[in-house]
């Protein structure tokens, strides 16, 4: 597999944290140097190694924020 690049830009807010310290973390994220998106996965503590996650656009995450204030 070949290396996947990454920066976080921005810390959005962590959701959860399981008693390992892993981090259900959203973030703002740079993949391979390319434009930052949103990202929710969980992360170790050192943030060396990650789980499974979505990544969403800027209008994805206003989608969902939409869909979301229905549900209220």
């Amino acid at each position: 597999m070949a290396n996947i690049k990454f920066e976080i830009v921005k810390t959005i807010g962590v959701l959860s944290e399981s008693s390992t310290g892993w981090r259900k973390e959203l973030n703002l994220i740079s993949w391979n140097e390319r434009e930052p998106k949103y990202d929710l996965r969980d992360w170790s503590p050192d943030h060396e190694k990650m789980g499974k996650g979505i990544t969403l656009s800027e209008q994805e995450v206003t989608q969902l924020k939409a869909i979301l204030a229905k549900e209220d």
